[in-house]
């Protein structure tokens, strides 16, 4: 099974999946990112663009690995990757489907105050990302459209990250 854990950049995603991988058994987190890293270490480097999920290669290899590592060790990935691309979602999501990979998919979602609060006062990646600030209007967009039908929605704008993760693991768990 795969805990796909969506939103955008300081919804607490990264956070939670550390703590949900402590509350499900034999769960591990699978960064989907270290996919678009590898991409970008190709050289020379595949055509220029502003986020490596636009690159089509990206998709197809986070289902194979993510189906692959699942294949070898079992229980659960716990996968903390912003998508808010319909299209993209939907290659992944179908993709998973076709190997028979159950997904729960869950948005964390928090109001644009606290998400810019949270960017401005990151320690890890640094305050006030543009990179990370750049996705705020895209994110709110795929919310209202798409986003928030698609996948169980979880407000952490006054939740506790252990908070969050246990609503999640219960969820889960059923």
């Amino acid at each position: 099974m795969i805990v796909w854990l969506n939103g955008t950049h300081g919804a607490g995603k990264t956070t939670t999946a550390a703590l949900v991988r402590r509350l499900l058994p034999d769960s591990r987190v699978f960064d989907a990112e270290k996919v678009g890293e590898t991409l970008m270490d190709i050289t020379p480097g595949l055509p220029r663009t502003d986020n490596f999920q636009h690159w089509p290669p990206w998709r197809p290899l986070v289902v194979e690995t993510a189906r692959h590592v699942l294949d070898y060790t079992g229980g659960t990935l716990v996968i903390p990757m912003t998508v808010l691309v319909e299209r993209y979602w939907r290659e992944i999501a179908e993709g998973l489907a076709r190997h028979a990979v159950p997904v729960r998919h869950f948005v964390l979602h928090a109001d644009r105050e606290t998400l810019r609060g949270r960017i401005a006062n990151d320690t890890v990646v640094g305050p006030d990302s543009p990179f990370r600030l750049r996705y705020l209007e895209p994110y709110e967009e795929a919310a209202r459209t798409w986003l928030h039908a698609e996948a169980e929605v979880v407000d952490t704008t006054h939740l506790a990250p252990g908070l969050v993760a246990l609503r999640i693991a219960e969820a889960v768990k059923g």
